[in-house]
C-alpha cells in the first residue's frame, strides 16, 4: 500500500512541477521543476506520515546539505568546461569526486 501511495503523490506532484516549468521561461527551467524538488517532496510527506516530524526534519537537513554539495558539483563543472580547456569527461568524474568530499564533509560537520 505504501508504495502505491508513494506512486501516486509522486506521480502528482511531477506532474504539478513539469506543468509549472513548461510554464516558465526560458524552458530550461523545465528540467529544474520537473524532477528533484517534486520527489524531495513526495518522499518528505510520505515520511512525515511514516516516521514521524523528528526524523522528516533529519532527512530534510541531509537533503539540503546534499544540494549544496550538487550546487558546488555544478559551479565547478560549469567553470571549468567553459574556460573550454577542459573535456566534459574528466571534468565531471573529478567534480563527482568533489562532491562526494563535499557530502561527506557536510554530513561530517553538520549532520552526525
Amino acid at each position: 500500500m505504501s508504495y502505491l501511495l508513494r506512486f501516486l503523490i509522486g506521480g502528482a506532484v511531477v506532474s504539478i512541477f513539469a506543468a509549472l516549468g513548461d510554464a516558465l521561461k526560458p524552458k530550461s527551467f523545465a528540467g529544474i521543476f520537473s524532477a528533484a524538488p517534486s520527489v524531495a517532496l513526495g518522499s518528505l510527506g510520505l515520511t512525515i506520515f511514516a516516521d514521524g516530524k523528528t526524523y522528516t526534519a533529519e532527512e530534510c537537513h541531509s537533503m539540503v546539505a546534499g544540494a549544496a554539495a550538487l550546487l558546488l558539483y555544478c559551479v565547478v563543472c560549469t567553470r571549468l568546461m567553459l574556460t573550454g580547456k577542459f573535456r566534459a569527461a574528466p571534468v565531471t568524474i573529478g567534480a563527482l569526486l568533489m562532491w562526494l568530499g563535499a557530502s561527506f564533509g557536510a554530513w561530517t560537520l553538520f549532520l552526525r
